[in-house]
């Protein structure tokens, strides 16, 4: 693997590692601002959910910028996002404007889970892209490992009421350096060579690698899948041409939602304290399912270009329909008069939960969403699949609280639901992806 290759897919999975600790930092703070702010569940779900508004917004809007300007441009941006939401957040002088500080916060995120996957897959060849863009999912999970050890470090401190301004503002030290790193980074190819950049286009691939082994056929590649003497640049992206992977990315990140998983990762301590356990080890349980998390990611980036996507993608299903059924048993069970024996149950399920998603979906949705769009469309395209991903886990980051309360049980009972219909569409209607070019996945999906 070539230097310029590795260093600049690290980079832009620090775009990840942010996403990653703005998306798990909040579980530990979310006590603290209830007191605070005063808030009710409704109110709670809102504040949590008020990150996945600014999602939505990052990931609509970012794909038609990374267009337009480049990928490299656009982390930029990002980055300063992230800076200004951490210190923003810290420095909350009321409810109103801690939700806007979340609200620039959820832009970066929203953005980075866009641009930083795309852009990885862009730079890299066939034989590596699936680990490589994996790495972006790493640093999302090495970054919600961090937040849970960054949030049980500082509770330790006993600092009070000001205990949750760290939380949040510690975020600002990987945002600068994040930034700092882009600089030492190339421009897309594909985006070069989308801008009649061909020289440019030529250092980069020569640095980066190619599939076909010789730079001016891999020039040629793009040039034809691009076809901007046919395919104008802005042409409708809402076409029958274009239906397969638009349906693709829509059912892939609904049902990555429909997991529960963003439920599960905002709310982990309150779902400890609900099974029993105490302030202290649900933060650790919360560290322990970052843990678990990263190894089992590191898993799948080991597999993923092996295996494939789909057949990981069975796995985490069959993984997520036992670990959600038994959850769901204990809750009913046990309600509000959790045993050892029942907590013990719920943190082993919640782990194997955890595990089947790192591995499964996790692992699989932003390499997916990268690869399955042609060149020419693939910013729109990825904006959508991840505007749907942040739709659906807004509405149920929100709504979680609520339904919760009434009954935790039948709340994971339908989650589980969710994922046999999952299992049943990867079998039937997920096509596989793993170790063919960008160029020729655009001919599987008969895209012209």
């Amino acid at each position: 693997m070539k230097k310029t290759l590795f260093f600049s897919a690290i980079v832009a999975a620090l775009g990840g590692l942010l996403f990653g600790f703005d998306t798990a930092v909040i579980s530990g703070t979310t006590s603290w601002l209830s007191t605070v702010f005063e808030l009710s569940k409704f109110e709670l779900g809102f504040t949590v959910a008020s990150a996945l508004i600014g999602t939505i917004i990052g990931a609509l809007t970012i794909g038609k910028l990374s267009d337009k300007y480049g990928r490299r441009y656009v982390l930029f941006i990002l980055a300063i996002f992230y800076f200004v939401s951490a210190v923003g957040t810290g420095l909350a002088w009321d409810w109103y404007s801690f939700l806007f500080f979340r609200l620039i916060g959820g832009i970066g995120v929203g953005g980075a889970s866009v641009v930083s996957p795309m852009y990885i897959a862009e730079i890299s060849p066939a034989k590596l892209r699936g680990r490589l863009v994996a790495v972006a999912q790493l640093n999302i999970v090495l970054g919600m490992l961090i937040a849970y050890l960054s949030n049980y470090v500082i509770s330790e401190l006993a600092l009070g009421a000001i205990e949750w301004r760290w939380m949040f503002g510690v975020e600002a030290v990987p945002a600068a350096i994040f930034f700092v790193f882009l600089f030492s980074t190339p421009r897309s190819p594909r985006w070069l060579i989308a801008k009649n950049l061909i020289d440019e286009a030529k250092v980069v691939l020569d640095k980066c690698g190619t599939d076909s082994g010789n730079i001016e056929d891999e020039i040629i590649e793009i040039q034809k899948s691009l076809d901007l003497q046919h395919h104008a640049i802005k042409e409708p992206f809402f076409t029958k041409k274009y239906r397969i992977p638009i349906m693709l990315a829509v059912m892939l990140a609904l049902f990555n939602q429909l997991s529960g998983i963003n439920a599960v990762l905002y709310y982990a301590p309150d779902i400890f304290n609900m099974a029993g356990f105490g302030k202290s080890a649900a933060l650790l349980n919360s560290m322990g399912v970052g843990g678990v998390f990263f190894i089992f990611t590191v898993a799948a980036m080991a597999v993923i270009d092996h295996m494939g996507r789909k057949k990981i993608m069975i796995v985490g299903s069959i993984g997520y329909i036992i670990s959600l059924s038994t959850i769901a048993w204990a809750f009913l069970k046990y309600g509000d008069n959790f045993t050892e024996t029942g907590s013990m149950i719920v943190l082993v399920s919640i782990f194997l939960f955890i595990a089947s998603h790192a591995f499964g979906q996790g692992s699989v949705i932003w390499v997916y969403l990268s690869e399955i769009f042609p060149n020419r469309v693939r910013g729109r395209g990825q904006s959508l699949g991840t505007a749907t991903h942040w739709i659906a886990a807004a509405v149920i980051s929100w709504t979680f609280p609520l339904i919760a309360e009434v009954s935790g049980g039948y709340t994971f009972a339908f989650y589980a639901a969710c994922m046999v219909l999952q299992l049943f569409w990867v079998i039937f209607k997920m096509i596989e992806t793993k170790g063919i070019s960008l160029e020729a996945i655009q001919k599987q999906l008969g895209i012209e």
